[in-house]
C-alpha cells in the first residue's frame, strides 16, 4: 500500500491549506479567509508534571493537561488584516485580524491541511482560541508588510 502524505499542493485550488476564522459569539457565521499564508506551525505540546522520590535514582515523570497553538507568518493584506468596512457589524469581516486580536475576540478557527498526494479528502482541524503575536515588520528586503500571528488555543482541537 503507498504512503499517503499530506500534500497541500500551494497554489493548487481546493487542495492547499487554507484557515478561515469566524469570532465565536457572532451568530452571522461569518468567515474570514485568511490569505497569504507562508508558514503554518500546528502546536499540540502536553505539560509535564516532575517529581523525585527517595527510593529512585531517576525523576519521575507525567503528563498533565496540553497547552495548543496554531502560529503562522503571513503577507499582509490590507482587507484581511484591517477589516472590511462595508461587512456586517461585529463580524471577522468587518475587524479584521488586528481587531479581533486587539478586541481580545474569541475566535474559531479552521484549518484544511489539504489533501494527501494521492489526491483523498485530506483532514481539517477546528478550536478556538485567541489572536495573540502579530508583530508586523516591512524592511528593503522583503518590501512588503508581514507578520507572525499565534491563536493561543483554549480548549481540545477537534480533527474531521
Amino acid at each position: 500500500m503507498a504512503e499517503q502524505y499530506i500534500y497541500p499542493a500551494p497554489g493548487t485550488s481546493n487542495v492547499e491549506a487554507t484557515l478561515k476564522l469566524e469570532i465565536v459569539s457572532d451568530v452571522t457565521n461569518d468567515e474570514l479567509d485568511v490569505p497569504s499564508l507562508q508558514d503554518i506551525t500546528l502546536n499540540a505540546a502536553n505539560d509535564v508534571f516532575t517529581w523525585t522520590q527517595l527510593d529512585a535514582a531517576a525523576k519521575r515523570q507525567i503528563a498533565t493537561t496540553a497547552t495548543n497553538s496554531l502560529s503562522m507568518n503571513l503577507v499582509l493584506n490590507q482587507t484581511s488584516f484591517f477589516g472590511d468596512a462595508t461587512a456586517a457589524a461585529g463580524t471577522a469581516s468587518v475587524k479584521g485580524i488586528f481587531g479581533m486580536s486587539t478586541a481580545k475576540d474569541l475566535v474559531e478557527f479552521t484549518l484544511f491541511m489539504g489533501k494527501t498526494s494521492n489526491g483523498d479528502a485530506g483532514k481539517t482541524v477546528t478550536g478556538t482560541g485567541y489572536i495573540t503575536g502579530l508583530a508586523p515588520t516591512v524592511s528593503a528586503d522583503a518590501p512588503v508588510w508581514v507578520s507572525p500571528i499565534t491563536i493561543t488555543v483554549d480548549s481540545d482541537y477537534t480533527i474531521s
